[in-house]
């Protein structure tokens, strides 16, 4: 992905800080053996985060009210409409009294392109066709993926081991997905949380981008099902490998294997199911490449 000087700097200085927290007490009763406990719970926030560019709103989405920047750069660049962080000029972020606005000035090609596509489209939690009106739209034209990296069997139960004890927002609340991003070993270096699984995956797509890193140097792993969106949205970018701990779609699996992503789903540490291109996985026996 390219990268200019100025973007670099755009992107090194949003704003990180929740501008609301991501988290609410709530207050009520356990009900249990016939009888009523009072608790206060920790409940996951969901509220409106529009994306305008260029003062243009084109969606907003349901989301977790932190790491927004991460969202808007990984959403503009997983959705097409930036081809890379060379073109994104600034980004702010604004709370109001009716949700969020994360105000995104970028280059006037990237801003033109957005003409043919819907906007004020109101996104909700699993919404992943934001912004899309035409069918030919759906599954976008996808260029392979690069040969990525040999990843062994291990390393994908080490990065599940340790993806649950990283998960802050969702041991608070029960209530958000998760996207992480592991080195061939296993080990965790993002992580990313939200209400929608496509946030989170966004999140996480921007959080890379604005660190550097290399996206076939390792595989994203996601606490919800493998839907086609997901798929679509590593692909995008070039992402080789994808471990999800739910089901895949059908969609998802012809993406996968169109694309040449390596697709592992139903991962738990004891077991899981190679769906797509296993030729990236080590250390198992009888699997064919």
């Amino acid at each position: 992905m390219p990268r200019s000087d100025a973007a670099t700097i755009v992107i090194a200085k949003a704003d990180d800080r929740a501008v609301r927290p991501a988290a609410e007490t709530a207050h009520g009763f356990r009900l249990k053996d016939g009888a009523a406990v009072a608790l206060d719970a920790a409940v996951a926030a969901e509220v409106p985060v529009a994306l305008v560019y260029n003062g243009t709103s084109h969606v907003v989405m349901m989301a977790t009210p932190n790491d927004l920047a991460d969202f808007a750069i990984g959403f503009s660049l997983s959705e097409g409409i930036l081809t890379g962080t060379d073109e994104l000029l600034g980004l702010e972020i604004e709370d109001g009294a009716d949700g969020i606005q994360v105000q995104l000035e970028i280059v006037e090609s990237a801003h033109d392109g957005l003409a043919n596509r819907r906007r004020n489209l109101t996104g909700r939690t699993g919404c992943g066709l934001c912004g899309v009106d035409e069918l030919v739209q759906v599954a976008r034209p996808l260029k392979p993926v690069g040969a990525g990296r040999k990843v062994p069997v291990s390393a994908i139960r080490r990065a599940l081991d340790s993806l649950q004890g990283l998960q802050t927002i969702n041991r608070q609340t029960g209530a958000v997905h998760a996207s992480a991003w592991a080195n061939p070993e296993g080990e965790i270096a993002l992580l990313r949380e939200d209400v929608g699984r496509h946030n989170a995956l966004d999140k996480l797509i921007g959080a890379m981008a604005r660190s550097g890193v290399d996206f076939e140097s390792g595989f994203a792993v996601i606490t919800s099902r493998c839907s086609f969106e997901m798929v679509q949205k590593a692909a995008t970018l070039g992402i080789p490998f994808l471990v999800a701990i739910s089901a895949p779609t059908t969609m998802a699996l012809r993406i996968a294997k169109r694309a040449g992503v390596t697709l592992v789903a139903l991962a738990r540490a004891d077991a899981m199911t190679v769906y797509a291109n296993p030729g990236r996985i080590t250390g198992v026996e009888g699997m064919a490449s």
